[in-house]
């Protein structure tokens, strides 16, 4: 029987190191994880109250496509509070997480056979995605020189362009766009007729200076973000988007013969969830711990060149001095220390072999312990290495 040729996409191998680390668990060796970006404390208490108050009293029966109005408003009033922007509740639509967000995204935004630039390393499910709806993906090579971000400059050697997407704080970098950045690159899309779309799904987790909305820039871009990173509710499946005017319409035909509706009970989780802003605002200072116990504990062990970790919960290190690939260290890693982490494969599949993504989002005796057990281990690959190129 036939298989449709748009199911050929590469795979999320973050999802597949998972896996792994759970197999080695169910056997009964311990697992540290650093390889998913899963934050550690679970979703905050008013979350979960807002939920089982709607399980004991709502029907919970289909919201509208878009969401629940009432969560559509706290989500405008976020954006005035956070960034100084008031974009109109009816431009704001609930997705089933970030991922449900791109999906109706790049439908109504991009046509089969329309380039879309994106920085490489980046999230590889905006190159699958965009790969699975036929639209060409058009690869940005970035690194340390560039900050691992675009600029207007590689733009215009990219041809002809539909569309951009950008990520600020990005995964697997961690590294952000200044505000003067964002604001150059918004104004060469807007040139240039092309259409950006901005993941700001790790806005609020940032250490040196906060993140900026491309709202400030631009109020025909696409803005994407979740309750999954800094809310901390992965599981709850539950992301949105700012649409520009002209996308509404598209996007709600989509969202309704696509998913119907985002999950009700999820709505009333994030309604609560805004109720401990604060509380989240807190645990920056938790991934802050462990950013830098992390980055000591690789410079200690001899990988001291990682891209800029500004904000998220990923450091981005190179590896070149291990000797072999990136898959490989990453599962010898897991199976001789039990510490999981993401081979740069994922980010990048030309450049990535020479690069591990390590997330720092647990908690914090998980990093510190996965530290203890990495500067040894890291060191006595190292000098492995080392011997061989000199026996070579």
């Amino acid at each position: 029987m036939k298989r449709s040729k748009r199911s050929e996409i590469a795979p999320f191998i973050v999802m597949e190191v998972l896996e792994a680390a759970n197999a080695r668990a169910a056997a009964g060796a311990d697992v540290l994880h650093l390889e998913v970006g899963e934050p550690g404390g679970g979703p905050p208490a008013s979350a979960v109250e807002a939920a089982r108050t709607a399980l004991a009293g709502t029907s919970l029966g289909y919201s509208e496509a878009f969401g629940l109005p009432a969560l559509r408003e706290r989500i405008a009033r976020h954006y005035r509070d956070r960034y100084g922007v008031e974009p109109p509740p009816a431009r704001i639509a609930l997705t089933v997480g970030a991922s449900g967000a791109f999906v109706l995204a790049f439908l109504a935004a991009f046509d089969v056979g329309d380039r879309v630039a994106l920085a490489e390393p980046g999230y590889p499910a905006y190159r699958n995605i965009l790969e699975a709806l036929g639209i060409e993906v058009v690869a940005l090579p970035v690194g340390f020189e560039e900050r691992f971000q675009p600029t207007p400059e590689l733009l215009a050697r990219a041809g002809p362009l539909d569309g951009l997407i950008v990520a600020s704080p990005a995964n697997p970098t961690g590294t952000m766009l200044p505000g003067a950045e964002l604001g150059r690159l918004a104004r060469w899309c807007r040139d240039h007729g092309v259409r950006l779309v901005s993941d700001e799904i790790y806005h609020g987790i940032t250490y040196e200076a906060p993140a900026e909305t491309v709202l400030r820039h631009d109020d025909r871009a696409i803005v994407v973000n979740s309750f999954s990173k800094f809310f901390c509710m992965t599981g709850w499946r539950l992301g949105w988007m700012v649409l520009p005017e002209d996308l509404c319409a598209p996007a709600m035909r989509l969202a309704q013969n696509l998913f119907i509706a985002p999950p009700t009970i999820s709505q009333h989780a994030a309604l609560g969830a805004f109720r401990d802003l604060a509380e989240l605002d807190g645990r920056i200072a938790r991934y802050r711990r462990n950013r830098d116990r992390l980055l000591a504990a690789l410079r200690e062990a001899g990988l001291a060149r990682t891209a800029p970790p500004d904000g998220a919960f990923y450091i981005y290190a190179d590896i070149a001095g291990l000797g072999g690939d990136a898959t490989e260290i990453s599962r010898r890693m897991l199976e001789d220390i039990g510490v999981a982490t993401t081979p740069g494969d994922d980010f990048d599949p030309v450049r990535g072999a020479r690069f591990l993504r390590f997330s720092f989002a647990a908690e914090e005796a998980v990093v510190a312990e996965a530290c203890r057990r990495l500067v040894p281990w890291l060191r006595r690959r190292l000098a492995e290495a080392g011997r061989v190129a000199t026996d070579g």
